[in-house]
């Protein structure tokens, strides 16, 4: 690499200011002291949701601001020893110049992250494509990779249902992400992942293609009352909760189906240890997927959905991860390709998030 030129220096300069006016950084300060005085006041833990509401907020913002203000700080320190240094001896500033430009270029990602929804948290579902084995063996593969990336974020997962597959890997799994901007950042990974490589699971050694379907959906809790959905539009089914748990867990009947009679729509939960809570859960996930059909579809009212409704992009693939005859991730709405397979399926996968959101 070559010397880092001033004008590179400016032009991240210059991309720090637009984000931070993006943003809204100077109304988020004169709004976090309004928040902080808010917490200060001698009632505010009377209503404790409220007040958990509005600390969340706090570190939210608190920490756009400290952000904007680090690399800001950084940035104007890398600038100085530019200035102070000699062109031959810059070459040790150029793993820093390089690492201020990569948080520079995720920072700015929040301000493509301007949807409804997209501070909510996210359910994401996985499911296994034709293909018996393989398939369910690669919807493994695919949580593991979103696991992987949700832990490095520095945020919290809890699977709500899996089952597993007849003999390896996961014919489906649904999981609630639980992070800021968790939806934003992971809505467009809502499609069909195509995987092609040589069979671990014959003699042969065969190569095979593999599918599976991933869905995302926001989180909408209290958000969004505007979706409700007619009792006679439910069919409730409880069922025997399955998995690890103690003795107790397949004794009572405390996991729920909800199938949404107009659409087909089928969602389990058997992740609390209550059936009502299951009932709830399911109902948020149901309303979260709903909501996303309006959205894709442009409608306005629930009873504008009609017949079998089925994952969207089912059948459209977005990503192939190839791993034999050659090594490639391909990004097919952004083109955006990735030499090194796996490190992608250990979750690094930043890149390909980031230049989704940028052709939005």
């Amino acid at each position: 690499m070559g010397n880092i030129s001033k004008r590179e220096i400016e032009q991240l300069n210059q991309k720090l200011s637009n984000i931070e006016s993006s943003l809204q950084i100077n109304s988020k300060k004169e709004i976090l002291k309004s928040l902080e005085k808010q917490s200060s006041e001698k009632d505010f833990w009377e209503n404790k949701k409220n007040a958990q509401d509005v600390l969340t907020q706090i570190s939210d913002i608190r920490g756009e601001i400290e952000k904007v203000a680090k690399l800001s700080e950084n940035l104007s320190t890398l600038r100085s020893l530019l200035d102070e240094s000699k062109e031959s001896e810059q070459d040790v500033f150029l793993e820093d110049f390089e690492n201020i430009k990569r948080e520079i270029s995720q920072f700015e990602s929040l301000s493509f992250l301007c949807g409804k929804y997209d501070t909510c948290n996210a359910t994401i579902s996985i499911h296994a494509g034709q293909g018996g084995t393989e398939a369910q063996d690669w919807a493994e593969m695919l949580f593991r990779m979103y696991t992987m990336y949700i832990e490095k974020k520095g945020w919290k997962y809890n699977v709500t249902n899996i089952l597993k597959g007849s003999e390896v890997g996961i014919a489906t799994v649904t999981f609630n992400v639980i992070g800021k901007y968790a939806y934003g950042m992971l809505k467009k990974e809502h499609g069909t992942h195509r995987l092609v490589r040589l069979s671990p699971f014959n003699a042969q050694n065969l190569r095979q293609t593999s599918f599976a379907g991933v869905e995302v959906i926001p989180i909408l809790e209290e958000l969004d009352r505007s979706i409700e959905i007619p009792d006679a539009d439910i069919e409730f089914k409880a069922t025997k909760a399955g998995g690890p748990g103690g003795q107790n867990v397949n004794k009572t009947s405390t996991a729920v189906q909800i199938t949404h009679i107009p659409t087909g729509i089928v969602v389990h939960c058997s992740q609390e240890r209550s059936q009502l809570q299951n009932r709830e859960r399911a109902m948020l996930i149901l309303k979260g997927k709903l909501w996303k059909i309006l959205e894709e579809n442009r409608l306005k009212e629930i009873s504008d959905i009609k017949g079998d409704y089925k994952i969207a992009g089912w059948g459209n693939q977005i990503r192939n991860y190839i791993l034999h005859p050659y090594k490639l991730v391909k990004d097919l709405r952004t083109g955006l390709e990735s030499s090194n397979p796996q490190s992608v399926l250990d979750g690094n996968i930043d890149e390909f998030l980031e230049a989704q959101l940028r052709i939005q």
